[in-house]
């Protein structure tokens, strides 16, 4: 029974997150963390992390993860079959009509349409990760989170490699709280 709620679950992931994996954040802690439950926001947030840190879409990556975390090895496996199923069925069948389609107006306006609504769900995304609507569940977001963000982002703009920053945020999470 775990192993078809996974599935039916990470499906309607996959089928309604437009806009790659940061924009189905919102969609999956709604769906893992909100309606199934199976995991707290805490836990969605360290996913959320690792996820970002390993290679491969964030999606695809959380799906394994949390389909691990709730069901085990086979759980990983149906739920990350489900979130690519929907694309991979999509895209089989658009690239038949792609060329036919590529200047369509309408496609073209649809996909105009789409943008603002995808930055929407990155916001959404962010924003539910640092203000979480449960009181039980703490923001991960504190001051010393805000100063490594800003240093890091200051770091960026600099141009600074994105593995020795990946890797001095690593050392610096350790000091500030492993010490």
């Amino acid at each position: 029974m775990i192993y078809l709620q996974l599935f039916i679950s990470y499906l309607k992931i996959g089928f309604f997150g437009f806009g790659g994996g940061y924009a189905m954040l919102s969609l999956i802690q709604n769906e893992i963390v909100e309606q199934q439950g199976w995991i707290t926001v805490s836990q969605f947030a360290d996913i959320v992390a690792v996820s970002q840190m390993t290679p491969g879409p964030i999606a695809i990556n959380s799906a394994t993860y949390i389909g691990y975390t709730v069901a085990g090895f086979w759980g990983s496996v149906v739920a990350t079959f489900a979130v690519c199923l929907p694309a991979l069925t999509i895209m089989l069948m658009l690239t038949k009509f792609f060329l036919k389609l590529k200047n369509n107006h309408y496609v073209h306006g649809v996909i105009s349409g789409m943008k603002p609504v995808v930055i929407g769900m990155i916001v959404a995304a962010a924003l539910m990760l640092i203000f979480p609507k449960e009181s039980a569940d703490k923001s991960f977001i504190d001051n010393w989170s805000w100063i490594l963000f800003l240093v890091t982002l200051y770091a960026s703009y600099k141009k600074v490699n994105p593995i020795l920053l990946i890797v001095l945020s690593g050392i610096a999470g350790v000091v500030i709280y492993a010490l």
